[in-house]
């Protein structure tokens, strides 16, 4: 009797990229491989990783707490995408001496940044409306109201200066606007080394027309634009997130943007994911919104795929394991 082939699961391909992307050939040949496009959770989410010998997760879509890892006594290696993952307990894994392999992330900072300057530039030339308008059969507006603006001479305000927030600041200086930082440990010298004006967080929020989140999520910086300093904003500024939703405390988002301070938010990041049908964000006018794209372009999902293909190839032959997580 041949012996039972071991169940790989992969989990969140919303993309259905990692067959597409990769040779999956030799690893279909040693082992049963499930892949689950829709989101999971609770006992829809047990049931589909409970024979799993190994599990791909796709970055931190999935939360995989120790209770999650309880409930699967058959697992035997991990794979996520990316090389960090903040929703994974390592100590957990560790424990069972399960080991954990990551994959290598490709150009996401340089896809997050031209993310980040689509949503700036739609949302300032007011491209959604403007094209659904077009698309109706109308050329302009029947009724007087604000133009497309222009950046030009206008202040960003960088939340956070590192590698994104960085190559944010160069596109900003190119687009000819006056660019300043705040950060939790941002210094005036640490700005003026990449040509940018260093000022406290309240006149970052009351002078400049764009601001753009760039920041990791810790203690001290969530829901750091709460309702006092969503205030601060002006009538006609955006405010862009691209980083994590955890940085902006949505419900008072909402109340803000129905007040018209900010008058404008493009946001990429959700605190659920895929973002619900009923969520008042959708109802918004003043909101461009779009579904976590920062990460999701053809270069990292292939590198991605690639990898994961690379990480399952060598546990099913019994090498040693590639990227192993510490």
């Amino acid at each position: 009797m041949s012996a039972v082939k071991p169940h790989i699961v992969v989990l969140d391909d919303s993309e259905r990229a990692m067959r597409r992307l990769a040779n999956w050939q030799a690893i279909d040949a040693q082992a049963t491989v499930t892949i689950h496009h829709e989101p999971l959770s609770g006992a829809a989410l047990i049931d589909a990783l409970t024979d799993a010998d190994a599990i791909v997760l796709m970055r931190d879509r999935t939360p995989f707490t120790a209770e999650l890892l309880a409930a699967l006594p058959k697992l035997r290696y991990l794979v996520f995408t990316g090389t960090r993952n903040a929703r994974l307990d390592l100590a957990a894994l560790a424990a069972r001496n399960i080991p954990v392999s990551c994959t290598e992330f490709g150009p996401s900072k340089d896809s997050t940044c031209e993310l980040t300057w689509a949503t700036i530039l739609a949302a300032t030339k007011q491209l959604e409306s403007h094209t659904a308008r077009l698309k109706r059969g109308q050329w302009r507006s029947d009724t007087a109201e604000p133009l497309p603006g222009a950046l030009v001479g206008q202040r960003l305000g960088l939340i956070g200066l590192g590698e994104i927030g960085g190559r944010v600041a160069k596109v900003g200086k190119a687009l000819g606007m006056d660019v300043v930082t705040w950060s939790p440990r941002m210094t005036a010298e640490r700005a003026q080394a990449q040509g940018v004006g260093f000022v406290p967080l309240d006149e970052l929020l009351a002078t400049s027309r764009v601001v753009s989140l760039h920041l990791v999520v810790v203690p001290a910086t969530r829901h750091l634009m709460n309702a006092e300093r969503l205030a601060l904003m002006q009538p006609g500024s955006l405010l862009v997130n691209t980083s994590r939703s955890e940085l902006i405390d949505t419900a008072a988002l909402v109340q803000a943007l129905q007040q018209g301070r900010p008058g404008f938010a493009a946001l990429d990041v959700f605190d659920v994911e895929p973002l619900p049908l009923d969520d008042p964000l959708r109802q918004l006018p003043n909101v461009l919104l779009t579904p976590h794209l920062g990460f999701v372009t053809e270069p990292v999902f292939q590198r991605f795929a690639m990898g994961v293909t690379e990480c399952l190839q060598a546990w099913l032959a019994g090498q040693p394991l590639v990227r192993v997580v510490a």
